[in-house]
């Protein structure tokens, strides 16, 4: 008994201890998976930044200027303009209207040339990006109090519309539309159609209302007295002299 006793601890030890050795190497191996799509995903950002400054554009070209009389990369040139703006908008005079330019001119320049442009990709992204602008702007406006306690808020926007902007697929507009807005408007299209609908009914019936009211009006005019007044104004006029 106390032989077979043995045996079998001496088994349940050897599953353990194989256990453990293939936990370990699963663990390397979902370590190092997540390891390489982290550098996957910076080289993918890294070559983003890299084709964003060799546009040939009015923009890039102030760049291209740098690098050809500082003899510097444009990218550590671009860098330190990120950090100049990054500390503007900290200690800076009109951060706030920095940052709504950035997120509103660039976009909007990207827009014009995605539209005339032949490919849908690009406008599926800047439309993307309105959207979640918009969303944004509109719960902005309703916290601007206590958004503007938050230390370093502008250059924490900033950083948030530059991430929404960034020029990869998997953008945070992206992320924040397919992950947020649109499953919202999925479970909630019935009621926000109703509420459009019957915005329209007020507008359309405001507008009946109010062309009523204008007819209304104009029936009491009297023309004749109309008349008599500009009779009188203009025989008050005195006659030129030759």
């Amino acid at each position: 008994v106390l032989s077979e006793s043995g045996n079998l601890i001496s088994v349940f030890e050897h599953v353990r201890i194989a256990t453990q050795l293939e936990a370990r190497k699963f663990t390397k191996m979902s370590t190092s998976s997540e390891e390489k799509a982290a550098a996957n995903k910076l080289e993918t950002m890294r070559k983003a930044v890299h084709d964003f400054l060799h546009e040939k554009n009015a923009f890039t070209s102030v760049f291209e200027l740098a690098e050809k009389y500082t003899k510097v990369d444009r990218k550590y040139i671009f860098l330190g303009l990120l950090a100049v703006l990054g500390l503007y908008l900290v200690v800076g005079y009109g951060a706030g209207l920095v940052v709504n330019l950035l997120g509103f001119v660039y976009p909007a320049y990207k827009s014009i040339k995605a539209i005339n442009s032949e490919e849908k990709d690009d406008d599926t992204q800047w439309l993307t990006y309105w959207v979640v602008y918009s969303v944004f702007s509109v719960l902005e406006f309703f916290t601007d109090i206590l958004l503007s306690w938050v230390p370093f808020y502008f250059l924490l926007k900033c950083a948030f519309l530059i991430w929404c902007m960034f020029p990869i697929t998997n953008n945070g507009a992206a992320i924040i539309y397919h992950r947020i807005i649109k499953p919202f408007v999925a479970k909630h299209e019935k009621e926000i159609e109703g509420a459009i609908g019957m915005g329209a009914r007020f507008a359309r019936d405001a507008g009946k209302k109010a062309t009523a009211v204008a007819k209304e009006a104009a029936g009491h005019v009297d023309l004749r007295q109309l008349q008599e007044i500009h009779d009188t104004i203009t025989s008050d006029k005195p006659e030129k002299q030759d």
